[in-house]
């Protein structure tokens, strides 16, 4: 088995009336069995054959999870193609540089976002023709609705389906069959080319780990573009002949929102994937009915929890020591209080797999204490993207996980030496699930890949125990709160080279759910702003109007600005500590080739951080930053 081509065509021999696909249609789920799914994909294939695709072309993907979602990128994949799936997330000007740096020659896009393309149409360099879900695409005649597509592909079937099976034959696992762009910057967008055989590859590394029987049902929440989705979702699902359900997408993204809870109680599934922003949503909702309930429940549910926590300790293997004699309380709390909350994830739910950001321990205790416990993975796009998890059979809160097999994974020092265990360093992997390259970036490819080993850019450690402990970033990408990942330097390096009243600059973004920035002022140009405005030299006031100074610079990034659109508004600084001293190579947060050290300075100025992500601390004039500033002075 080499390609996706030969894992689907296998699924299908092997469960061809198990469903596969879940969508709603008239109110009322509905399936697709695999062999339904086979028919539209090769359908959709002849049709992009006879539009005359040829192997290698791209096309692009931009739609909310459905099932013509998964049977267009397999169509493409049948026809030769790549596809370029997109995130529903992302900009204009973010899709007009993706479309035209994949130079797609054809683009897919549902009905809702076709909106969105007709606004940036006339931007699209290489585009020749979108198709469209949906029968009415007005008169332009580079809107086809997907059906008309599909009608073509049948009669050139009749006539041709010896030569699609041909093509089929010849497509081999070193094809690139996806081209899925990480965020960057506009400047240098990386799109990750990752082969048929990477995502094979990582299908059958993930079943190592967990094997999921082929009754599972997943109701799929995360974004379909996203590797994590992707592979975990749509590929090892289909590899087991199991089904994937996609949300209800209603009118619009927030209905879409507002369909999951009633969707997952419909689907009832026994598998959700998360990411922390996610699983925290969850807790809250659970919270805030459980406080409706009155005081007997409440006193029920934080008794129950607080039970459970000593019950399993940080795992969920069972208790150690004396704790068995809890058994009896532990069994009544539960059928009183956690078998309902249960039945909000519709009853079936057995766990989640944790992906994206890391996420902390006390909500994966949470989770476990209410019977669905959440077990951690950790992996990135370039790897396709699993590299390790934990497990119902072996899992350890704080851990990452054990790495997939087969695979070699090893952590480097910084002097480039292999770590010892528990030694901490950069988390490196060679296996068949690392990516072929980033699409027509050649420099940046020989930066991350070397010698077939991948160099994460992820810092961790291997226990003892074989678990793997991710400790953060080593190339210090910001991560989200929904595990989305952000190259900071670039936004760094603009503020401080545009704006003179800013000598230094360290975002940080570690799960939240918004960037802050450490910053170091140029005084000697806020003096002079400050004289300029004849300012009394030393007083609070003055040093408030400074602050609000180089908050009216930071301001010059984000919309209405004068470098708007330079970089996505997400990743931009939305609080601010100011630094009472320069950075400088005698403290550590600077070394001698006068760079950053990004772990010193956040390590040193932790207090700083934590407090601008207070109530008080968001205020850039608030009373410790107008402190600093005044240090900042006196030095």
């Amino acid at each position: 088995m080499d390609t996706i081509i030969d894992l689907f065509e296998q699924s299908c021999a092997k469960y061809p009336d198990n469903p596969y696909l879940w969508e709603k249609i008239g109110g009322k789920y509905e399936a697709r069995t695999y062999v339904q799914t086979q028919k539209r994909v090769r359908e959709i294939a002849g049709g992009l054959l006879h539009a005359g695709l040829k192997k290698g072309q791209r096309i692009a993907l931009l739609a909310e999870g459905c099932a013509d979602w998964v049977c267009c990128e397999l169509g493409i994949l049948y026809a030769g193609g790549i596809n370029v799936p997109l995130s529903i997330r992302l900009n204009e000007q973010e899709l007009v540089f993706r479309l035209n740096h994949s130079g797609c020659r054809f683009l897919m896009v549902s009905t809702y976002y076709m909106r969105t393309i007709a606004r940036i149409i006339g931007e699209l360099e290489t585009v020749e023709k979108i198709y469209v879900f949906s029968s009415d695409t007005g008169e332009d005649k580079r809107y086809i609705p997907l059906e008309s597509l599909v009608e073509n592909g049948k009669a050139w079937l009749e006539h041709y389906s010896r030569n699609l099976d041909e093509l089929l034959s010849s497509i081999s696992a070193e094809q690139v069959a996806n081209i899925i762009y990480t965020s960057g910057t506009t400047a240098e967008p990386k799109g990750i080319m990752l082969t048929h055989g990477n995502f094979v590859s990582n299908v059958l590394q993930s079943d190592s780990l967990i094997r999921i029987p082929q009754h599972y049902r997943i109701l799929l929440f995360l974004p379909w573009d996203h590797s994590f989705a992707h592979t975990v979702g749509l590929y090892s699902f289909m590899y087991n002949g199991a089904s994937v359900a996609a949300v209800d997408f209603g009118r619009s993204p927030m209905e879409s929102l507002r369909n999951i809870p009633v969707n997952i109680r419909e689907i009832k599934p026994h598998i959700l994937l998360s990411v922390p922003a996610i699983a925290r949503n969850f807790r809250k909702n659970i919270e805030t009915e459980i406080g409706k309930k009155g005081a007997f429940v409440r006193i029920l549910y934080h008794g129950g929890l607080k039970l459970a926590y000593r019950y399993y300790g940080e795992q969920r293997n069972g208790p150690k020591g004396g704790r068995y004699l809890l058994y009896p309380l532990v069994r009544f709390f539960d059928a009183m209080v956690f078998k309902r909350i249960r039945k909000i994830f519709g009853g079936n739910l057995h766990f989640f797999i944790g992906g994206g950001a890391l996420l902390d321990v006390e909500l994966q205790n949470y989770f476990s204490a209410l019977g669905i416990p959440m077990y951690q993975g950790y992996g990135l796009s370039e790897a396709s993207p699993v590299i390790s998890s934990n497990t119902p059979l072996k899992h350890k809160f704080g851990s990452s996980g054990i790495p997939v097999r087969p695979m070699a994974l090893k952590i480097l020092t910084e002097e480039g030496k292999e770590a010892e265990s528990g030694e901490t360093g950069e988390i490196v992997i060679s296996g068949g699930n690392v990516m072929k390259g980033y699409w027509r970036n050649e420099t940046s490819t020989a930066e991350t890949v070397r010698d077939g080993w991948l160099y994460t850019g992820d810092l961790g450690y291997m226990g003892k125990d074989g678990f793997l402990y991710v400790l953060g970033r080593f190339k210090s990408l910001l991560i989200a709160n929904d595990g989305e990942k952000y190259s900071p330097e670039g936004i760094e390096e603009a503020i401080v080279e545009k704006s003179p009243y800013i000598d230094a600059c360290v975002l940080y973004n570690n799960q939240s759910p918004y960037t802050s920035g450490l910053i170091v002022p140029n005084k000697y140009a806020l003096k002079e702003y400050a004289e300029r405005k004849k300012a009394e030299w030393g007083t609070v006031e003055t040093y408030k109007l400074m602050l609000m100074k180089i908050h009216r610079e930071l301001m010059e990034f984000r919309r209405g600005g004068k470098y708007e659109g330079l970089f996505p508004e997400r990743w931009l600084p939305a609080v601010v500590a100011i630094l009472p001293e320069p950075l400088k190579e005698s403290d550590g947060t600077i070394n001698s080739s006068a760079k950053i050290v990004r772990r010193k300075v956040l390590e040193l100025y932790k207090d700083e951080l934590d407090y601008i992500y207070t109530p008080e601390g968001k205020d850039i004039q608030n009373t410790r930053n107008t402190q600093n500033i005044r240090k900042l002075f006196k030095e």
